[in-house]
């Protein structure tokens, strides 16, 4: 079984563990009501999309750089001392490590220009409608 087939294996284990854990208290609630308020919806707006695209990329890229590491850590204990395969779980670990610093200050870099110029986040920018406040 190669390494790709362990982690949909595994990957399937915990995303099964996982909803087995939330379907009880999904079945327990109680629907009294029949009618659905949608609400105004997720993104009311286009400024409203875009923070919620960003947010939505930033936390998919902050798992995949989770599970990079979680499989160089692996790769490392099962290594068995083979200085080969000790050397790719460290780059591994190194790459996953770096990809997690580019993504903090990504996103830093991005909230650091917002709150210089003046706005609370990505909705704020496109929100406003003038330059001058006119």
């Amino acid at each position: 079984m190669n390494k790709i087939q362990k982690l949909a294996i595994s990957t399937g284990v915990s995303l099964s563990g996982l909803a087995s854990a939330v379907l009880p208290v999904a079945a327990a609630t109680k629907i009294t009501d029949t009618t659905v308020d949608p609400g105004k919806g997720f993104a009311t707006d286009f400024g409203g999309m875009i923070n919620g695209l960003l947010s939505f990329v930033m936390v998919i890229a902050a798992l995949m750089v989770f599970l990079y590491l979680i499989w160089g850590g692996i790769e490392w204990i099962t290594s068995g001392g083979d200085k080969g395969k000790t050397e790719s779980a460290r780059n591994k670990i190194t790459s996953a490590i770096i990809g997690l610093i580019v993504v903090a200050a990504s996103y830093a870099v991005l909230t650091l220009a917002l709150n210089f110029l003046g706005f609370s986040d990505l909705n704020d920018v496109f929100n406003t409608r003038s330059i001058n406040g006119t």
